[in-house]
């Protein structure tokens, strides 16, 4: 069911990815460059995004911060003064460090905090007024199937997740009827430099060049929730119905923590 309008072509469709240096990210901005659409990149690494730049001509590179909500304002003021209009934000900048409460570390809930969902409302600060004036376009948050429910390892990850998931549905139904698209995306495990500090087996494991490509399908067909690969996450969609003692139980007995 679509609940977005649908995308029939990326040709000259402007689109900022926000934190494209690595990962999805990346990936998600080389699928969309292959389909024609103009892009512009940002991240901290001002080294990857000339990379990437070089591999991708016609790609314009904003380096920023996304804690800094002044540096991702005045990039956004950059890419309308630049491109005269904003059609696709997609905000997937993101922090991971596995915790749990035994090893309690209060600085790194904050960073993840103010990496992943501080920094998405910077994002949102510095474009909305744009596209609510335009009464088109789309925006699209970096959730995780992480959102759904807690889990081991991901004290200071998950809270985050789900936060974004909570944001993207109220900003659906606030701008729905304005003309704008608001997605959230919800991978499982893909294989990112963030991931790979992960020290158990992660099951349905994918690349970033197959989620990029989810991810942009979604996008075409005017889904809300991008999710994948659906053989996991559907899974774990259904263990948000179960009981809490059988969830933790069923946690417990797959995760062995």
């Amino acid at each position: 069911m679509s609940l977005n309008p649908r995308i029939l072509s990326w040709e000259g469709q402007v689109c900022w990815i926000v934190g494209a240096s690595s990962g999805i990210g990346r990936a998600t901005a080389a699928a969309l460059h292959r389909r024609g659409a103009q892009l512009v990149v940002s991240a901290r690494s001002a080294d990857a995004l000339e990379r990437f730049v070089r591999e991708h001509p016609g790609t314009v590179a904003l380096p920023l911060d996304v804690t800094d909500a002044s540096a991702v304002a005045t990039a956004a003021q950059q890419v309308l003064a630049q491109q005269g209009r904003l059609d696709l934000v997609f905000a997937c900048a993101g922090h991971y460090r596995a915790q749990r409460a035994t090893t309690f570390d209060l600085a790194e809930m904050l960073r993840h905090q103010s990496v992943n969902y501080v920094g998405t409302l910077h994002v949102l600060a510095a474009t909305l007024p744009a596209l609510l004036a335009a009464r088109r376009g789309h925006i699209s948050l970096m959730g995780s199937v992480a959102a759904y429910r807690g889990l081991p390892q991901a004290l200071a990850y998950g809270p985050t997740k789900a936060a974004l998931n909570s944001l993207a549905d109220s900003l659906y139904l606030d701008l729905h009827e304005t003309g704008l698209g608001v997605s959230v995306v919800n991978p499982g495990f893909v294989e990112t430099t963030l991931t790979a500090q992960n020290g158990f087996h992660m099951p349905a494991l994918m690349s970033p060049a197959a989620a990029a490509e989810r991810i942009v399908q979604g996008w075409e067909r005017g889904r809300f929730e991008i999710h994948f690969p659906r053989r996991f996450s559907l899974g774990l969609k259904a263990l948000k119905l179960m009981p809490d003692g059988l969830y933790f139980a069923a946690v417990r007995r797959a995760t062995g923590l």
